[in-house]
């Protein structure tokens, strides 16, 4: 007789006995960075060979589009329906990775290649996103296996490949398929839990919002020595344009940025006793950066930061004797929902002129990914923090939004689905930066998780089924 706890131990048992490890170490080794355009081809690859006969054997029909967007990465989408009665789950990840980065990981390690040291298995896109899509992969496999092939709801799969790009092309693509895509709720996996040990939700993510500051003074470099102390150097001017923006401990000083009135009292409710944590061999957390009077939980996921990126003046490569013709930074605001990003760039020349930098220009300001935002009472949100809470016997920590970015927007605005997002990472994990790892016991935890969660959501007892892909069919 196939039961929930034999899904669960057949998941365990993909994972303790190597299984996964060696799937992940397939996709690893495919350099699928959306972010070199020698590897385009690559790109294409990892959903192709590594991802369509997995999906094919799952049972799901499968599609891989050109992105509406010339240029960027193809998107799969594939689907597994029982019954059209039934509701229907739709999951998110993507195949693609930052930059490989070669020569910054120290040795032994390197980019596409998965080493195993203790409870860290380190890879590009072991946690970003390789990782956490093939978890929940590897989770459903053990529950058709334990259920005879039958789910006992229905499955669709968007996986894309330029969301280290700002998923450009993703809006357009769910535009154009909507009516496929239709479903009651959104379960994915990507980002960091608050500490490694705590099992997270988070339902949804921060916005990013992306400007260049820019001074040009001159045509061309003067002599140091002839002009240094007479001309202006744009390298200090810019700096101190900044210090007008952001004060010595990260403190935001254009207000009009921050959500107005604080932390909203139901954001500050649901982070209250929030843990935050990560690892002393990534960053670490400096109690004394960022707004005053806030919990580190709030600083990171009820509140707005910004961050320097890169900055330039002169020749950093091989520096001349002369001050330099200009100076540019570019910069970025992650932000919650409780703030309008129309308003960043007005209220920073408003703010620039004030401080006495007019001539400093604030250049190509975009949003890179909105911000979103599902209640975290949803019905669903409740139900998968049940169903694992009963998984892995301790309680889940729910946040309103996770701290980096991810298109959930693209999906609760044209779908209206539920965002509820599971992470299997860490903030320690590396990601976009060199040695980029999974750990061990987080990725066993989740790959548990999910075959509960798979189970249960085909006892027949899932939040309202039909309602939201309802209303995005005849919306």
């Amino acid at each position: 007789m196939s039961t929930r706890d034999g899904a669960v131990r057949g998941a365990r048992a993909c994972f303790d006995q190597g299984r996964f490890r060696d799937l992940l170490a397939g996709l690893v080794a495919i350099p699928s960075t959306s972010q070199d355009p020698g590897h385009a081809a690559d790109v294409g690859r990892y959903l192709e060979t590594a991802i369509r006969p997995w999906l094919l054997r799952l049972g799901f029909t499968v599609t891989i589009h050109a992105n509406p967007e010339p240029g960027f990465g193809p998107i799969l989408l594939a689907e597994r329906i029982e019954d059209p009665a039934l509701p229907t789950v739709l999951t998110y990840g993507h195949g693609d990775t930052v930059r490989g980065l070669d020569e910054q990981w120290r040795s032994p390690l390197a980019p596409w290649r998965l080493v195993v040291e203790g409870d860290r298995w380190y890879g590009r896109g072991s946690a970003d996103n390789k990782g956490q899509h093939a978890l929940n992969l590897a989770a459903l496999e053990a529950v058709l296996a334990e259920r005879g092939g039958k789910l006992g709801c229905n499955l669709k799969l968007v996986l894309e490949t330029a969301e280290e790009r700002g998923s450009v092309g993703l809006r357009a693509f769910v535009a154009a398929h909507a009516a496929e895509l239709a479903a009651d709720v959104l379960i994915g996996s990507d980002g960091p839990r608050v500490t490694p040990e705590t099992p997270t939700i988070a339902t949804g993510t921060r916005g990013t919002f992306h400007f260049d500051l820019a001074i040009r003074l001159r045509s061309g470099g003067v002599h140091s020595g002839h002009w240094g102390g007479l001309t202006k150097d744009p390298a200090i001017v810019l700096a101190h344009a900044l210090a007008a923006i952001s004060d010595r401990h990260g403190r935001i000083l254009v207000r009009e940025w921050l959500p107005a009135g604080g932390v909203p009292a139901s954001i500050a409710r649901a982070l209250a006793g929030c843990p935050v944590g990560g690892s002393g061999e990534s960053a670490t957390i400096d109690s004394d950066w960022g707004e005053p009077g806030l919990t580190a939980a709030e600083k990171i996921y009820g509140w707005n930061s910004f961050i320097v990126l890169a900055m330039i003046s002169g020749r950093p490569d091989n520096p001349v004797n002369a001050v330099s013709p200009d100076a540019w930074a570019h910069c970025q605001i992650r932000y919650t929902v409780d703030t309008d990003p129309a308003t960043f760039a007005p209220t920073l020349r408003k703010h620039l002129d004030q401080a006495g930098f007019p001539e400093v220009a604030i250049e190509n300001a975009r949003i890179r990914m909105p911000a979103s935002r599902t209640d975290p009472a949803d019905p669903w949100v409740r139900f998968t923090a049940a169903s694992i809470e009963r998984t892995l016997g301790r309680r889940v920590q729910v946040i309103p939004n996770a701290g980096g970015g991810l298109p959930g927007d693209v999906f609760a605005d044209l779908l209206h689905v539920a965002l509820v997002w599971v992470p299997h990472s860490y903030n320690g994990c590396g990601q976009h930066g060199p040695n980029e790892h999974l750990l061990a016991a987080s990725a066993r935890e989740g790959i548990a998780a999910f075959a509960g969660l798979f189970w249960d959501l085909g006892e027949g007892d899932t939040p309202a089924p039909g309602g939201r892909a309802k209303q995005a069919a005849e919306a």
